[in-house]
């Protein structure tokens, strides 16, 4: 029996595309580590996950090869197993790839490859068919994600003598993915005899945001090293008898407004931080919407980055006008203001009287001359502009395209509406940021007198519960009204969603947190004949 090796399972957080930035970031973790080890890095950690047609172009396929061999030509006499996209005989593959003593000593290739909600992998890679060990002091079966979903890839590798699972990961958040990963790891481990090593990627990604979470089990299934979400860790595995001994963390148990939090602000800062963009931009109303915007904006940023613009009309209340300088105050973001005043008077003018009395003419073009005066903004400040409109609004189209939607990035997307006021008063635990009274009042638009939400919407705790129904659970009219909803009530949400595909189509990209989330999970044709 071969002595056996520390390992490191690192979990890791690369840029898209950006493969000689993450070549080098993995070098670093290699250099000063003069004793031999087992270094694991997640799926596709080279390139980045998920690359999308990128995987189409021979010149980045060609770069990633490239920085393969340089990787290799580090490895010393440490075993580094890192993903990356591999050509083969004419075919890609979402491989596993072994470096050790300055050479590619083998590769395993992804057997099966996700075709659903956010995948699309079967559109890029060809599947493996053989299981691949390393050996590397024991015999380390190696799988990649999805492989792990299924007993057949791991039974393959345990019958061939694989005394380790090593599985590489770039499994996307949710809220409820975490457990589901645990339990599943569970199952091929007492499945197989073997203990398993879960290394997942971590970081925001366009709408994706991988949370890590990594872990180690023992053959019993019990964890031995779990790493935290939301941030870059390593797990270190000492040696120790036949097996490895890990440093089980105490790592809190969030609950799910606080993982949702985390992951909220996970997003926002990758996705400013990967632009390069110099900060972020909000247009705060005074509504909960944007106030939590902020919020997560900041902690995600530094108040620092950040830039609130504040833009009343005549119909801005000055409850609005307070609580949103109070929240500016405690949370030390600077803020401006700019009256909307004048330019909607005069393109009031400019309409005509038609114009002045239509009342849904008059509400867009408050909300679009302040999208217009948030990117004027934006494009002077270099900040990124964040929307500030959630999943309930969303859905229904409640929204105003190339205005209150117009923006780079919207944090809150996929969040219902009753989740944002969950979310305001986890975010206020300790103590008061976000003011009271904007938790307390009935949301509203603000764009006519004495305007509320509940005018033109049902209660938001009705209205979500039909939306949850109908968008992440797939049921039918009859099924929703079979739960105790009013049938034309049903009709009427279900006609707005379906409705107002072409705005969500323009919408920014945003977090995804749930199942069901609009863009990549929830994909319906803008032009079409279907009705509920």
């Amino acid at each position: 029996m071969t002595d056996l090796l520390p390992a490191r399972l690192v979990q890791f957080n690369p840029l898209v595309g950006d493969i000689d930035g993450n070549r080098a970031r993995i070098e670093a973790r290699l250099e000063g580590q003069d004793q031999p080890s087992i270094w694991v890095f997640p799926e596709l950690a080279l390139c980045g996950y998920p690359p999308e047609d990128l995987l189409l172009r021979d010149d980045f396929i060609g770069r990633v090869d490239r920085a393969l061999e340089e990787l290799a030509h580090r490895s010393a006499e440490h075993w580094v197993i890192v993903g990356a996209p591999l050509r083969e005989n004419g075919s890609l593959f979402n491989a596993a790839c072994v470096l050790h003593q300055g050479q590619r000593v083998g590769f395993a290739c992804k057997r099966l490859l996700p075709h659903y909600d956010v995948f699309d992998e079967r559109r890029y890679f060809s599947p493996g068919s053989e299981p691949f060990i390393v050996e590397a002091g024991r015999r380390l079966g190696l799988l990649i994600c999805e492989d792990l979903w299924q007993p057949e890839p791991a039974a393959d590798l345990a019958a061939a003598g694989a005394e380790v699972l090593v599985c590489l990961n770039a499994s996307p958040f949710d809220l409820h993915k975490a457990s589901r990963r645990l339990e599943i790891a569970r199952a091929r481990a007492a499945e197989t005899g073997c203990p398993v090593w879960y290394v997942n990627q971590v970081g925001g990604q366009d709408e994706l945001v991988f949370d890590g979470a990594s872990f180690v089990l023992d053959a019993s299934g019990q964890r031995t090293a779990q790493l935290p979400s939301f941030i870059e860790a390593e797990a270190e595995l000492i040696p120790e008898g036949s097996g490895w001994s890990g440093s089980r963390q105490d790592i809190e148990d969030l609950d799910e407004d606080a993982t949702l939090y985390q992951a909220l602000v996970l997003g926002v800062r990758d996705y400013v931080n990967k632009h390069r963009a110099s900060g972020a931009l909000v247009g705060l109303s005074g509504g909960i919407d944007s106030a939590l915007t902020l919020v997560i904006a900041a902690d995600a940023l530094g108040p620092e980055r950040l830039e609130a613009v504040l833009m009343p009309s005549r119909y801005t209340s000055q409850a609005s006008v307070e609580d949103a300088a109070l929240l500016c105050e405690r949370l030390g973001v600077s803020s401006l203001e700019l009256s909307i005043e004048p330019a909607f008077q005069a393109l009031l003018e400019t309409l005509g009287p038609e114009g002045e009395q239509d009342d849904l003419v008059c509400q867009n073009l408050q909300a679009r001359i302040r999208g217009l005066l948030l990117m004027a903004r934006s494009n002077h400040s270099g900040k990124l502009l964040l929307t500030t409109g959630n999943k309930s609004e969303l859905a229904v189209g409640y929204a105003t395209l190339y205005g209150d939607m117009a923006g780079g990035f919207a944090p809150l997307k996929d969040i219902f509406k009753t989740r944002v006021y969950q979310l305001a008063r986890y975010r206020n635990r300790d103590r008061e940021i976000i003011p009271e009274r904007i938790l307390d009042r009935p949301p509203s638009a603000e764009l006519k007198a004495d305007q509320k939400d509940s005018d033109s919407l049902p209660d938001y705790a009705v209205l979500d519960a039909i939306l949850r129904l109908f968008i992440e659970e797939d049921c039918s009219l009859s099924e929703i009204v079979a739960q105790g909803f009013d049938a034309d009530l049903v009709h009427d949400v279900v006609a707005r969603v379906l409705g107002s595909e072409h705005k969500r189509r323009q919408a920014p990209p945003g977090v995804k947190t749930t199942e069901r989330a609009f863009g990549r999970d929830r994909r319906y044709p803008i032009t079409s004949g279907y009705k509920a």
